[in-house]
């Protein structure tokens, strides 16, 4: 479903959405035009921090213009602007941003992947995705800078979800993954803009939103329009990442390309905490949304229903199998290794 959001021209483009407090700069300063995935009340938590801390730091000899979801290009777009040039970077999972890699499909929520957001670095740094995502981009012309875990995929909808029958015919905002994944239980997926989905939910266009936890649904204003949060996922995490345009990257010195890299870094540990203790904060002292739980016996439908999904997927090309076969394997390691990696 296409977004109704149209191309904004460069010329007509507003001011940058965050102001960063760049000091003045010299001629011969390096300039960056970055576009994130999420709108402003998200961006404050899962990228300013960031962006100042890199342009403080860089000082004149580099800083990075941001902007927010949709704002040069619809998140739809991204990589081939970023693929052409018209953005430098970009903070997106692989899926809403279009990627034609092999990749793709695991970006954002692939069903069951993690369990928990730790789960997302360990797969990337030490059971070999990182390689696999370096050589999918440089052969596109993209440098795949790192990655990391987001939040956990629950429904939050205005009525509530107790067993799987109460999914049927929900028109959701949802990932194009995910959403491929959930049409079996008879969720219907809808693709809108960002910034319209609040509105949205209160004019009946959407009964709900599987595309983020608790944290978020309070943070950008969904817990204000919604009535229920559905405490069962379908992803312990959301698989985001930094990318930059190759010939950009490779034009930058070594020490900025460095810098980068140790900001996207302290991004991705301060989403950790910010997000593991917000879902608990939230489900325990949270006002807005009354929790509900499919039992886990019918739940486990849903989960046996992604290992089938994985097979559909791997069948689809060499590279898919051998990440799906890495999701397989860190899984299987968890579930032996026991309490805490894995309960039950």
């Amino acid at each position: 479903m296409t977004t109704r959001r149209k191309f904004i021209q460069g010329a007509a483009i507003a001011a940058p959405a965050a102001t960063l407090a760049a000091p003045a700069l010299a001629q011969s300063t390096i300039k960056w035009r970055m576009q994130t995935y999420a709108g402003a009340a998200l961006a404050a938590e899962v990228i300013d921090p960031a962006i100042k801390m890199f342009n403080e730091i860089a000082g004149d000899r580099m800083q990075i213009e941001l902007f927010y979801a949709d704002q040069l290009v619809p998140t739809g777009e991204l990589f081939q602007a970023m693929q052409r040039g018209t953005i430098d970077a970009v903070q997106s999972d692989d899926d809403s941003m279009a990627s034609p890699t092999e990749v793709t499909v695991f970006g954002g929520y692939f069903p069951f992947g993690s369990r928990y957001s730790l789960d997302v670095p360990v797969l990337f740094n030490r059971y070999g995705l990182n390689e696999i995502w370096a050589e999918e981009y440089a052969a596109v012309g993209v440098k795949h800078v790192s990655a990391g875990a987001w939040d956990p995929c629950h429904f939050a909808t205005k009525d509530p979800i107790r067993s799987l029958e109460d999914l049927k015919g929900k028109r959701i905002f949802t990932f194009p993954t995910a959403g491929r994944f959930l049409s079996q239980f008879g969720v219907v997926p809808v693709n809108l803009p960002w910034e319209d989905i609040e509105v949205a939910v209160q004019t009946g266009e959407l009964d709900g939103i599987a595309w983020s936890g608790i944290t978020e649904d309070y943070t950008v204003g969904w817990a204000d329009v919604t009535n229920y949060f559905l405490t069962n996922n379908i992803s312990g995490a959301w698989i985001g990442h930094f990318f930059a345009n190759m010939d950009r990257w490779n034009d930058l010195p070594e020490d900025l390309q460095k810098l980068f890299q140790v900001c996207c870094e302290q991004s991705h540990y301060y989403r950790q905490h910010w997000y593991w203790g917000g879902e608990a904060d939230l489900r325990v002292n949270g006002t807005k949304l009354e929790l509900t739980t499919i039992p886990d016996e019918e739940w486990a439908q849903v989960e046996d229903a992604a290992q089938v999904f994985w097979e559909e997927i791997a069948a689809e090309s060499e590279t898919k199998r051998k990440v799906v076969d890495i999701f397989k394997k860190y899984n299987a390691d968890m579930v032996k290794a026991g309490r805490p990696y894995r309960y039950g």
